[in-house]
């Protein structure tokens, strides 16, 4: 690992959630499998948020015309190209995927952060672990969340959010997904004199929340802060809703 002072990189919000909730030594995922894969599609559609590429108008996700350079191309132009909107929860569940996932991780290992790594099993199967190769990019992005966890809510102005109500659709089915998604905005923003983190950070603490993993990587952390730090935002409450639908199908299986 390099142990040197953590270094900038430029990482998009799946490759910073992905390097995050993977253990560095073996490359296995910190959270369930389903929650990883979900909260990256959450992850993608906050990525293109925030470069402007796309926003959430009422309930639904639209593309907005802009044409920002990014890495997620294919995933805009699925967006722009639908004769008809999505929710964003549709859109989690429309991008989330083992093939989406291991791209990113791909994508990283080319940079050379982590390391790809094959698992025989019983001479036939080999499962692909991800180890870090290059400790300072990870440094670096903890460095900022730990920075951003202590900064008081007090110095982020709301975000702007639309009439918003409790959208947990405690059913589901194909039809609830017009329903569950707020409306929202981006991650809040400084006060004017005052020094609050960015809002890439925001979104990172927003995505890492509703995957259960801010508590595993900093127990430590004020909850009630970071709820305020990632308030409404709509992308992290798409993933919460997905998250919370899969687990409700889960139940009713096990049941059956």
């Amino acid at each position: 690992m390099n142990a040197e002072t953590p270094q900038a990189v430029e990482l998009s919000l799946p490759q910073a959630f992905l390097l995050l909730a993977t253990d560095d030594k073996d490359g296995k995922p910190e959270v369930p499998v389903f929650a990883l894969r979900t909260t990256v599609a959450g992850a993608i559609l906050a990525e293109l948020d925030l470069v402007g590429a796309i926003e959430l108008q009422g309930k639904h996700v639209r593309a907005t015309g802009a044409t920002p350079g990014t890495e997620l191309q294919h995933e805009l132009e699925l967006i722009r190209g639908k004769s008809r909107p999505h929710s964003a929860r549709r859109w989690v569940s429309m991008l989330e995927g083992r093939a989406q996932t291991q791209r990113i991780y791909e994508q990283m290992a080319a940079a050379g952060i982590v390391e790809h790594v094959g698992e025989k099993h019983l001479g036939r199967f080999r499962a692909v672990r991800y180890p870090e190769k290059d400790h300072a990019p990870e440094a670096a992005l903890l460095e900022k969340i730990r920075t951003a966890l202590r900064a008081d809510p007090s110095d982020l102005q709301p975000p702007e959010t639309g009439a918003a109500e409790d959208t947990a659709v405690a059913g589901g089915g194909p039809d609830a997904a017009t329903q569950d998604a707020t409306p929202g905005s981006k991650p809040g923003t400084p006060k004017p004199g005052t020094k609050a983190p960015e809002a890439r950070t925001i979104a990172l603490i927003a995505l890492m929340q509703a995957a259960g993993l801010l508590g595993k990587l900093f127990p430590e952390a004020d909850r009630v802060r970071a709820s305020e730090l990632a308030k409404d935002y709509w992308p992290s409450r798409a993933v919460e809703d997905e998250l919370r639908m899969i687990r409700l199908a889960e139940e009713e299986a096990a049941t059956l």
